[in-house]
């Protein structure tokens, strides 16, 4: 068990308007994955929750990141706003430059 994050370019067809909970579909494309990089999953629940996102537990769970959004995870990223949280199985707390890396590449791609 462990915190694993997808990030997924899917059809817009698929996505439509939704903005929490969508469902992926076969067309779906991977293109960045985390493992135990929980200042981030806690960065992405806030967004779910500001979204309307109700499951009580953010596991399993989708929301869609908008230009907007992209926008303001990289400010937040290098403006030192990625918070670790605290859960069971959500990793060290610890933030590493290579984590803050891959979010530069996760946004550069989904851009």
């Amino acid at each position: 068990m462990g915190l694993d994050m997808y990030a997924f370019i899917v059809d817009v067809e698929v996505a439509r308007d939704g903005v929490v909970d969508v469902a992926l579909g076969d067309t779906a494309t991977e293109i960045c994955y985390w493992r135990k990089f929980n200042a981030l999953h806690g960065w992405m629940e806030d967004l779910y929750r500001q979204k309307g996102g109700s499951k009580a537990s953010f596991n399993c769970t989708t929301v869609r990141l908008t230009a907007n959004d992209l926008d303001r995870l990289e400010m937040d990223t290098g403006n030192n706003k990625l918070i670790p949280v605290n859960g069971f199985f959500i990793g060290i707390q610890e933030i590493y430059p290579e984590d803050l890396e891959s979010v530069a590449t996760f946004i550069k791609v989904a851009r």
